[in-house]
């Protein structure tokens, strides 16, 4: 990348001189996620580059504000990918994802269609070099599978939306591409759809997404050629032209179907696979084999909470909404105790806006 640009000793003295919080800002496509925005905006997006990237170690290390266009391109190229396919929420077409940065993936701990099949962005991270609140350089983690010894603070960085510190580089294990891919297509009812999928999840089927709304399940085989076409043949359904397909994964991880696009609060329910449809008002999208459900509803936060809590899962007001009764599902007393113990140890003089998560 022609403006790689080393930038942490300017990174390390602001937060050193900090007064009040800061609000660590990359490509700024995930504003719209979490609390209320606070905080003097800490602008990581200079601080950008591939610090390494072995294809046959299948491990890529990125500084934070590095494009995550950018480092997609880089794997394509050797045929390896993130697998659990990040989210760049760039703006409203294709062209539009070139601020979504590699820190802000990370911190924002999001995965796409592919994550019931290969793990969450969390599974990934191997490594992560940090300024804590003092703006002291610590690492964590390193380049390799099987390297922490105690607690993994690492992982822990992932989807704390920068509440714990700044990244400054990070380490993530990538993936080869599938040699084949095929979509299916099948008109099932909720219920159905769902049976469908634990059915099928239980078995030796190479199912990389799911998805399911208004009667109709959508299914991405991946793997290689033989065992692609040989599921496909077992499960049936439509076979959907490989360039709709491929247009109907990327739009869906990146909310651009037409489910997404109402102007009603978006909330994320994150549910065991089998549970029954929760008794709220509102269209519903399913992803992950039943375990994330899309609903757009006007209904109460705590009705929603309630609801999803009652069928062991917990709710996110993803996008839009009220926000005074916070977006996030309030933590158990002692996993709340947990947090903070951690927050002090990184951040003892409060420089990082925690309000956000």
């Amino acid at each position: 990348m022609s403006d790689d640009r080393d930038i942490a000793e300017e990174l390390a003295a602001r937060v050193a001189a900090a007064a009040g919080p800061l609000r660590i800002r990359g490509g700024g496509s995930k504003d719209f996620y979490g609390n209320a925005l606070q905080g003097e905006v800490l602008d990581v997006a200079g601080h950008r580059g591939i610090v390494a990237y072995e294809p046959a170690e299948l491990v890529v290390v990125a500084r934070a504000g590095t494009p995550l266009a950018a480092i997609e391109q880089t794997l394509a190229a050797q045929g390896q990918m993130l697998a659990f396919e990040p989210p760049h929420f760039g703006g409203s077409d294709a062209t539009a994802n070139a601020n979504a940065t590699f820190g802000g993936a990370i911190a924002s701990g999001l995965a796409g269609p592919r994550r019931a099949a290969v793990g969450s962005l969390r599974d990934f991270v191997l490594g992560v070099k940090l300024l804590d609140g003092q703006g002291r350089t610590l690492n964590f983690g390193g380049r390799v599978m099987k390297n922490v010894a105690g607690y993994d603070v690492s992982r822990l960085i992932a989807g704390s939306l920068g509440t714990l510190g700044v990244i400054l580089e990070a380490a993530l294990k990538v993936l080869p591409q599938a040699k084949a891919e095929m979509t299916l297509r099948f008109e099932l009812p909720q219920a159905q759809a769902l049976a469908a999928m634990n059915q099928w999840a239980g078995q030796p089927l190479p199912i990389s997404a799911s998805a399911w709304h208004d009667d109709v399940l959508t299914l991405r085989l991946s793997g290689a050629a033989q065992g692609v076409a040989a599921a496909a043949k077992k499960l049936g359904g439509e076979t959907v032209p490989q360039a709709e397909a491929a247009a109907f994964w990327q739009d869906l991880r990146e909310q651009r179907l037409d489910y997404f696009r109402d102007d009603e609060a978006l909330w994320r329910l994150a549910l065991p696979s089998t549970a029954a449809a929760p008794e709220l008002p509102g269209p519903t999208l399913i992803e992950w084999n039943g375990s994330q459900r899309w609903l757009r509803s006007g209904a109460a936060a705590a009705s929603i909470r309630a609801a999803t809590a009652k069928l062991g899962g917990h709710a996110t007001l993803f996008r839009g909404g009220d926000k005074t009764h916070g977006v996030f599902q309030p933590l158990p007393p002692a996993l709340a105790a947990l947090n903070q113990r951690v927050r002090q140890a990184l951040d003892a003089r409060g420089v990082f806006a925690t309000g956000r998560l």
